[in-house]
C-alpha cells in the first residue's frame, strides 16, 4: 500500500526546522494519514484534527498513520497519537502507526506505547 498521491501534504508549521506536513487520503477501507516533519508541542494541533475527520462514506475500517517521514516526535506528539487511537476506537475503528523511524520507534518502546499501539514496520504490513 502506498501513501495517498492525490492529496499533497499541506504545510502546517511556521519555520523549516519545526514544520509538519499532513496528508489524508482513503485507500478502500483504510484511511491513510501521512505525517512528515516534526511532531511536537508547537505542531501537535495540526495532527489532532487529521485522523478525527469522520469517514465520509462509513466504509473506513481503520486508520493508518504513516510515520516514515516523521523526523521527530516528543511526548506531546505521542499523546496526540494515543488520543487519536482512543477516538478511533470510540468510533469503532482501529488506528495503527506504520513506518516509524528509529527515534520514533525508540520513543514508543521507552514509553510502552508499542504495547498499546499496533505498530507496523511500513505501510505494506
Amino acid at each position: 500500500m502506498s501513501p495517498p498521491s492525490d492529496q499533497p501534504c499541506e504545510p502546517a508549521g511556521g519555520d523549516e526546522s519545526g514544520d509538519l506536513r499532513i496528508a489524508v487520503g482513503d485507500r478502500g477501507p483504510v484511511r491513510i494519514v501521512t505525517v512528515v516533519g516534526e511532531l511536537d508541542r508547537d505542531t501537535a494541533d495540526e495532527l489532532r484534527a487529521a485522523p478525527a475527520h469522520p469517514p465520509s462514506a462509513g466504509d473506513i475500517e481503520r486508520i493508518v498513520v504513516d510515520l516514515a517521514g516523521l523526523r521527530f516526535c516528543d511526548s506531546t506528539g505521542l499523546n496526540v497519537l494515543l488520543r487519536a487511537r482512543l477516538d478511533a476506537q470510540a468510533a469503532g475503528l482501529g488506528l495503527e502507526p506504520a513506518g516509524p523511524g528509529p527515534s520514533v520507534a525508540r520513543l514508543f518502546a521507552i514509553t510502552g506505547a508499542d504495547g498499546v499501539l499496533r505498530v507496523h514496520a511500513d505501510l505494506r504490513t
